[in-house]
């Protein structure tokens, strides 16, 4: 782990039957009680229709996505002037539910900079985290496509792709955060990620489904030292 960052968990609630609506609200007030109580980053990633009321709530809310435009004429799309002023602290880029184009990430980038906000971009290998390193996002998200959901975790499946990723990202820009998700299911998982040397986790349906998520979150950021 780097000095540069402080722990994260980042929260991705997708758009689960589980996290719409009320239900998905919840799961921020989790994320942000826990965070508040254990000391430990936590950053919640509502869909786009509860940001301004995930908000209010209280915690770190970033977007699931984002364009690389300016504000003006571009319908359907949302630009990071949008999530600036809808109060968010930053944003998800190039999930790989949600895969755009090197250019496009360079743009979002940037634009999410320029309105002073995060940028968490994902990479599907420890070659794309490199590529997108180069970029200078906030962070790079590591998650191969293939443990998306699976309940295996990276962690555990493919340790190298991680350390691999780590050292490669640290080489080009120490000022990157680097995290890896994809299976990150238990507390024993995040423990094993940061052993690996990551600056944070990126989770998803493991919370959005739990049974208590609040505990999960807690065992999870109780293993972050």
């Amino acid at each position: 782990m780097s000095s540069n960052f402080k722990p994260l968990i980042a929260l991705n609630l997708k758009a689960y039957p589980e996290s719409t609506g009320e239900k998905g609200l919840k799961l921020c007030e989790t994320a942000a009680m826990v965070s508040m109580l254990s000391g430990v980053r936590i950053v919640a990633c509502p869909d786009a229709t509860l940001l301004r009321e995930a908000v209010k709530i209280g915690g770190e809310i970033f977007a699931q996505e984002v364009s690389g435009f300016e504000a003006g004429a571009k319908t359907g799309w949302t630009t990071a002037a949008q999530l600036a002023e809808a109060g968010v602290k930053g944003s998800l880029v190039n999930h790989s539910e949600h895969r755009v184009e090197q250019e496009a990430i360079g743009n979002a980038i940037q634009q999410l900079e320029a309105n002073k906000l995060e940028s968490m971009v994902c990479a599907k290998d420890a070659a794309e985290s490199a590529l997108l390193a180069k970029l200078k996002p906030t962070f790079v998200a590591v998650e191969p496509p293939e443990l998306i959901g699976s309940g295996i975790s990276i962690s555990t499946a493919k340790p190298e792709v991680v350390t691999k990723s780590v050292e490669l990202v640290r080489g080009l820009n120490p000022d990157v955060g680097i995290i890896c998700g994809a299976g990150v299911s238990t507390a024993a998982d995040v423990k094993k990620a940061f052993e690996l040397g990551v600056d944070g986790v990126l989770v998803a349906s493991a919370y959005v489904k739990a049974m208590d998520p609040k505990k999960l979150l807690e065992d999870m950021a109780s293993q972050i030292k």
